[in-house]
């Protein structure tokens, strides 16, 4: 049994690293439209591709929150990598975004029937 949870703990510390290196470079590249573009697309795409679980999705989007959150207070030397402009509080918000689709997009969805409920349509009832 200490196999499986181990194989889970292994991928989710991966994710959460993905996660991390995806969201420094959103963070890096998100002042120019199309570096903002390509981070928020690639995040965007990995949340939709990772099946789902809580162990999968909510890894990468920790991991991408808590690289932009770590790197956009000020420095020390006063600087900034998150500037007070639309780029940058729309990476801010971005952030929220993903850290709700990480614990949203982690619940369990109710299978999906494909049987027909008996709605009439324009034609009448089903037959």
């Amino acid at each position: 049994m200490a196999g499986p949870r181990a194989a889970r703990v292994a991928v989710a510390v991966v994710l959460l690293l993905l996660g991390a290196a995806v969201g420094l470079a959103s963070l890096l590249l998100h002042a120019r439209w199309w570096g903002m573009a390509v981070g928020l697309g690639t995040t965007a795409a990995w949340l939709v591709a990772l099946p789902g679980g809580w162990w999968l999705r909510l890894p990468f989007a920790l991991g991408w929150v808590a690289a932009v959150l770590v790197l956009a207070p000020e420095r020390a030397e006063g600087d900034y990598l998150v500037a007070g402009d639309v780029s940058g509080w729309l990476l801010l918000g971005s952030g929220v975004a993903v850290l709700l689709a990480g614990i949203l997009g982690s619940r369990r969805h109710p299978a999906v029937s494909t049987e027909r409920v008996g709605i009439s349509g324009p034609a009448g009832p089903p037959s």
